[in-house]
């Protein structure tokens, strides 16, 4: 199998990790190469030789008053955890100027206002939904459900706690050794974004081999798959 790569966001771009297939008689993964990338379309070229990329963004949008049946299969998942999850908005929301401009539009056209932090990340969504054609490996992934099904047993703390990391970097431990993955890290990334990048990959390898779960099967009014692989 070909490389596969993880991308989540960070403040001035994306955080990417292309991680190789395992050496012979290796266990988890292989080589694992870091990036931060300024926008989408630097990611898609810089993954387009992966064999499946994970990405922590809404792919496909709602339109009228419904939620994604991924966003609510993905918060039932999550249990206590369930706030990790933020409702893709309608087009229509990311287009507007101000939080209560948002706020506005998306009571009009759902019947509830969005999240301080669903607005903050409006112009990520953005980015992705601007591209023209996705490759088709290019999957949405959400890490939190990522690292609950790869490590079910841990009772993850919150991802910005010196203890929460650790039990991250133990969970991916188990599919890729953290003294390669964690030896050279970019900067302009947390450690929390780096560690969601990597359990982006892991689903993305998942998605690759073709043993994927996948929650939700819709299309949206561009066409364009509403699901999160895990």
């Amino acid at each position: 199998m070909r490389e596969v790569a993880g991308v989540d966001g960070v403040p001035d771009g994306w955080v990417v990790v292309r991680v190789g297939p395992p050496t012979r008689g290796a266990a988890g993964g292989g080589t694992v190469t870091w990036a931060v990338l300024p926008d989408a379309v630097a990611v898609v070229a810089a993954t387009s030789r992966c064999a499946a990329v994970g990405v922590d963004i809404p792919i496909g949008l709602p339109s009228g008053s419904a939620r994604r049946a991924c966003d609510e299969h993905a918060a039932a998942r999550l249990g206590r955890a369930r706030s990790s999850v933020f409702p893709a908005p309608p087009r229509p929301v990311l287009a507007a100027a101000s939080f209560a401009d948002a706020c506005a539009v998306a009571r009009e056209l759902t019947g509830r206002a969005i999240s301080l932090q669903t607005f903050h990340i409006g112009a990520k969504i953005q980015e992705w939904d601007r591209v023209e054609r996705l490759p088709p490996g290019l999957v949405e992934v959400h890490p939190e459900l990522s690292l609950r099904t790869l490590a079910p047993e841990i009772g993850f703390a919150p991802k910005r706690t010196a203890r929460g990391a650790g039990q991250r970097i133990a969970a991916l431990a188990r599919w890729v050794d953290p003294a390669v993955a964690l030896a050279d890290l970019p900067t302009g990334a947390r450690l929390d974004d780096l560690l969601d990048a990597l359990a982006c990959a892991w689903s993305a390898a998942r998605w690759a081999r073709g043993d994927a779960e996948v929650l939700g099967a819709e299309t949206d009014e561009r066409g364009r798959t509403m699901r999160i692989v895990v």
